[in-house]
C-alpha cells in the first residue's frame, strides 16, 4: 500500500550538529556521554540501543526538550515557529473527541493567523496525507494503535515541520501496522522533513537512511548508514548489535573504535572518497550545517529563537471549548460530575431533620453540623472536580507546550468550565435544603451571601485539586490523596472541636484550612450567635462560649480568605508546572 501524496509545498529539512552532548539524570547519574553526530535535511535516522541506554534521552535533548548537561546542538533550516514536531511514546490526544474535532483545536492552538477556513483546509490536508480522512469523525479512543501513532503526527504535521522526532513510533504495533507507518514516515522525510526516531525495533532500520547505536552506557558506538553499521559490526543482520555490544570486554571498546575510524576516515577525506564519509555519518568543511538558528550556549543549553504564538485570549477560549467539548463527549464523567452531588443532597436530607433553625426551639448542634456538612460538601465537590484533570493529561500538556501554549490560559480554561459547573451544583444544593427547611429562612441578600461562600468554597476547593493534580504522575496517586485532603478540612475546621479549644498546633493548623472560613462564614450568614444566645436552648449559650468570634466577623472577611486561597493554589499550580518541565514560560 502506497503512501497518498497531496499538493501541499515541500518541506525546509532542517539539519542538526550535536557536539559533545553530555547528559545526567536526577541524582547526578551519567544517562549520554560525549555524543557528537549529524543529521542532514530530509533524512530518515533511526537511534537504537538496549534499555536504559539513553535512547529517548538523546530524542529529546536533539529536539530540544531536554537541556544538555554538556556540548551542544545546533539547528539549519528553522524559519518559522512550528518547524519541529515531537511525537512522544504515548498517545497524547484526547480519546474522548472526534480525529477531525482533535485536530482542528490543535490548529486553533498553533497556526496563530489561520482562519476557520484556512484551517478546515489544513485539517483535511493533513487527513488526506496520512490516510485518514475516512476515520474524522471516529473519536480517537476507537481507532486502532497504528491510527492512533498517524493521528499523533498529524497533530504535528499541521504546522509543517522541518524535523519529526517520534519516541518509538512502532512499539506495541503488530508487524503489518509497523511497516505501514514506516513508510508514512519515509514518505514523510522523501517530501523535505528530517525524521528522527527511537525504535526497540532493529528491523525498523532497514527503512531508515541512518542509524545512531548507543550502548548500554549511553556513548556512541555507530553512526552512518544500516549497510555502514552492518560492516563496522561484521553482521549480516544489525538484529544481534546489542549482543555484539555486550560482548565488549570494556564499556568503551566500541564507542573507541568507532571514534578511531572516524578518525581516520576524516584523515583520508577527498572527493573521490566522500562516499564514505557519508556512510560514516561525517561531515566535511562543506557539508558543516552552517548559519544555525538555534544553538547550544557555553553551558550546554540550547537557545531557541521564541517562536509567534497564538495569543492568550484566544489560546483561554480554545481551550475553554476544548475542555467543555470533552466533559460533554464523556457521559461517565459528566455523570459523575453531575450525580455525585445528588447523592450527597438526598443523604443530606436524609440526615438532617427540618426545623433546626426555628427560632423559638433551635437544635444548637444540630445547626453546627448541618453548616459544616454545607462547607464540606462544597469543598468536597470543588476538589473531586479538581484533581483528575490535570494529571490524566500532563503529556499532552507538555507536548502542546513546546508548540506555544501558555499555562495561565491552560489553567483558567480548566477553571472557566469547572466553575460553572460547581455553581449549579452549590445552588442546587442549597436551593433544595432551603425547600426542605434544612437551612434557617433568611432572606434573599443573606441566602445571596450563603451561596457566595458556598462557592468562593468550591472554587478554593477546586483551585487545590488542580494544584494536587499538577504534582501527582497518575489518576491513582490523585485518589490517594482524596482521602489525605479531607480529613484535616474535618479536624481542624472548628466544627467537631471548636477553634478555640483546639491545642495550640491544631489552631494554627486550623487557619491553613479553606473550610474553616467556609464555615464560620455560613455560621455568620445564618446568624447561629443570635439564634444560640436567644433561642432558649440551653445548649446554646454554652456552646456559643467555646467558639468564642469564630461567627462574629463579617463575612466579607472570609471571602477576602477565601479568594486568596483561589489565587495562592492557582499561582502554586502554576510554579509545580513550570517546575515539572510543562513549560518554560507562560
Amino acid at each position: 500500500m502506497t503512501t497518498e501524496q497531496t499538493t501541499s509545498p515541500p518541506r525546509a529539512g532542517v539539519g542538526i550538529a550535536a557536539q559533545g552532548l553530555g547528559q545526567r539524570v536526577r541524582g547526578g547519574r551519567q544517562i549520554l556521554t560525549d555524543i557528537s553526530l549529524t543529521i542532514a535535511p530530509g533524512e530518515l535516522v533511526a537511534i537504537i540501543g538496549a534499555s536504559g541506554a539513553g535512547k529517548t534521552t538523546l530524542l529529546e535533548t536533539l529536539a530540544g526538550v531536554q537541556q544538555p548537561a554538556a556540548g551542544t546542538v545546533t539547528y539549519d533550516g528553522i524559519t518559522a515557529a512550528g518547524a519541529i514536531g515531537l511525537v512522544p511514546q504515548d498517545d497524547i490526544i484526547h480519546r474522548e473527541l472526534p480525529l477531525a474535532r482533535t485536530l482542528r483545536y490543535a490548529a486553533r492552538l498553533r497556526l496563530p493567523s489561520a482562519g476557520p477556513t484556512e484551517i478546515a483546509d489544513r485539517v483535511a490536508e493533513v487527513l488526506a496525507e496520512l490516510r485518514l480522512t475516512d476515520r474524522a469523525a471516529t473519536p480517537v479512543g476507537l481507532l486502532s494503535g497504528g491510527e492512533r501513532k498517524r493521528a499523533s503526527i498529524a497533530v504535528e504535521l499541521l504546522t509543517r515541520p522541518g524535523v519529526f522526532f517520534l519516541d518509538e513510533p512502532t512499539s506495541g504495533l503488530d508487524p503489518a501496522i509497523a511497516v505501514e507507518l514506516l513508510r508514512v514516515l519515509r514518505a514523510l522525510a522523501d517530501a523535505g522533513a528530517s525524521v528522527v526516531l527511537t525504535t526497540h525495533q532493529v528491523t525498523d532500520v532497514d527503512h531508515c537512511d541512518r542509524v545512531v547505536v548507543l550502548t548500554r552506557q549511553g556513548r556512541l558506538a555507530f553512526a552512518g548508514t544500516p549497510a555502514a553499521a552492518r560492516e563496522f559490526f561484521g553482521l549480516r543482520s544489525l538484529v544481534e548489535v546489542h549482543l555484539r555490544l555486550d560482548e565488549a570486554t570494556q564499556p568503551a571498546e566500541w564507542p573507541d573504535r568507532f571514534a578511531g575510524h572516524r578518525d581516520a576516515e576524516q584523515s583520508g577525506l577527498s572527493t573521490d572518497d566522500g562516499d564514505i564519509a557519508e556512510q560514516s555519518g561525517l561531515s566535511t568543511d562543506d557539508g558543516d550545517i552552517a548559519e544555525p538558528s538555534r544553538r547550544g550556549t557555553d553551558d550546554g543549553d540550547v537557545a531557541a529563537t521564541p517562536p509567534r504564538r497564538v495569543g492568550r485570549l484566544r489560546q483561554w477560549a480554545v481551550l475553554t471549548a476544548r475542555n467543555a467539548e470533552i466533559v460533554v463527549r464523556n457521559r461517565l464523567t459528566l455523570a459523575i460530575l453531575l450525580g455525585s452531588p445528588l447523592m450527597v443532597l438526598g443523604m443530606f436530607a436524609l440526615l438532617f431533620r427540618p426545623g433546626a433553625f426555628e427560632p423559638t426551639r433551635p437544635s444548637p448542634t444540630v445547626t453546627v453540623m448541618i453548616l459544616f456538612w454545607i462547607a464540606f460538601g462544597g469543598f468536597f465537590f470543588g476538589l473531586t472536580y479538581g484533581l483528575l484533570q490535570i494529571c490524566t493529561e500532563l503529556p499532552i500538556l507538555r507536548r502542546e507546550r513546546l508548540a506555544g501554549l501558555r499555562l495561565a490560559p491552560y489553567l483558567l480554561a480548566k477553571v472557566a468550565v469547572l466553575l460553572p459547573l460547581l455553581a449549579l451544583v452549590d445552588l442546587a444544593l442549597l436551593g433544595v435544603l432551603r425547600g426542605m427547611d434544612r437551612l434557617p429562612p433568611v432572606g434573599g441578600a443573606d441566602f445571596a451571601a450563603l451561596y457566595a461562600t458556598l462557592l468562593l468554597s468550591s472554587a478554593a476547593a477546586l483551585a487545590l485539586g488542580l494544584l494536587c493534580s499538577a504534582a501527582v504522575s497518575d489518576a491513582a496517586q490523585a485518589t490517594l490523596m482524596l482521602p489525605m485532603l479531607c480529613f484535616p478540612q474535618v479536624l481542624f475546621v472548628g466544627a467537631i472541636l471548636p477553634v478555640p479549644a483546639m491545642a495550640v498546633g491544631g489552631q494554627r493548623l486550623s487557619y491553613a484550612m479553606s473550610n474553616r472560613w467556609a464555615f464560620e462564614g455560613l455560621g455568620h450568614t445564618a446568624g447561629v450567635e443570635r439564634l444560640w444566645r436567644d433561642g432558649g436552648s440551653p445548649l446554646g449559650p454554652p456552646l456559643l462560649a467555646t467558639y468564642g468570634d469564630s461567627f462574629s466577623r463579617p463575612v466579607w472577611v472570609d471571602w477576602l480568605v477565601l479568594g486568596g486561597f483561589v489565587l495562592l493554589f492557582l499561582g502554586a499550580t502554576w510554579a509545580v508546572l513550570v517546575r515539572r518541565g510543562s513549560g518554560r514560560a507562560s
